[in-house]
């Protein structure tokens, strides 16, 4: 049975947390990284833009009012609002028998995300439904493949990078949301804002409670050994590793927010 690394970090800001994602990608990438699930959290409420996203999606003054946090992502796709869940992050690659290209990889990769939720009692589904405005720059109001859905509502979406046989993906256990706080971030009309509120659930939505923070870590870990046949071994940031974030940092930060 094959050994991959598991980092169950703390609270950390936002662009510190994708520094340390691309350093693991690229230490994967190297051959000086085994295949790593990193679970962590957000030390502030913080929206990641996807990398070729346009700032202008987020009203910054508000933003910079009400104490959140913006970063960039090194995967692409639509802003993001990172409150109250889990994030996860996995990099593995073709020779950790993961689908060469995005479309394989996201079906492997995101059964292991619906096993986490399946030990967490929700029948969650990769499922990729037309939805939302094209112009709104909030992710959870557009269709993927890598939605998960529950019924006909998200549940949760991901995004990916590869670098050459290495990929990053990373996304969210969402527990709870304040729709009134995402819309405002990204500045969502009344009937946007209604559309939201309809076709996306959270983790709380879908349970009696809400898990115990270990309780939803643990679904998540068996979920990706089921799914690869795998066992975990607890560890960190290689020194290497370590230095390539901290200094990849000022990559993912916005000047002056």
């Amino acid at each position: 049975m094959d050994t991959w690394r598991l980092i169950v970090d703390g609270p950390a800001e936002g662009a510190r947390n994708m520094a340390v994602d691309r350093a693991i990608l690229s230490a994967h990438e190297s051959g000086s990284a085994p295949p790593t699930l990193r679970l962590y959290r957000w030390s502030l409420p913080t929206v990641s833009l996807g990398r070729f996203q346009d700032i202008g999606d987020v009203d910054l003054a508000y933003c910079r009012e009400h104490g959140i946090c913006v970063c960039r992502r090194p995967t692409g796709g639509r802003g993001v609002l990172h409150d109250d869940e889990l994030t996860y992050s996995v990099v593995a690659g073709v020779r950790d028998g993961l689908p060469r290209g995005i479309p394989g990889s996201y079906r492997v990769l995101c059964g292991a995300l619906a096993e986490a939720y399946r030990e967490l009692g929700i029948a969650a589904e990769l499922t990729a439904r037309s939805r939302g405005p094209r112009g709104s720059g909030a992710c959870y109001l557009h269709a993927t493949p890598a939605d998960l859905s529950l019924g006909a509502a998200k549940l949760s979406g991901s995004a990916q990078v590869w670098s050459h046989d290495s990929c990053l993906q990373h996304g969210s256990f969402t527990i709870t949301r304040d729709i009134g706080r995402e819309a405002a971030v990204f500045r969502l009309d009344h009937d946007v804002r209604t559309a939201l509120a309809k076709t996306t659930l959270t983790i709380a939505d879908a349970c009696e409670s809400p898990p115990a923070d270990d309780v939803l870590e643990a679904a998540v870990v068996a979920g990706f050994e089921r799914v690869f046949r795998i066992r975990f071994d607890r560890g960190g940031l290689s020194p290497d590793e370590e230095r390539a974030a901290g200094e990849a940092v000022a990559d993912f930060a916005l000047p002056g927010l």
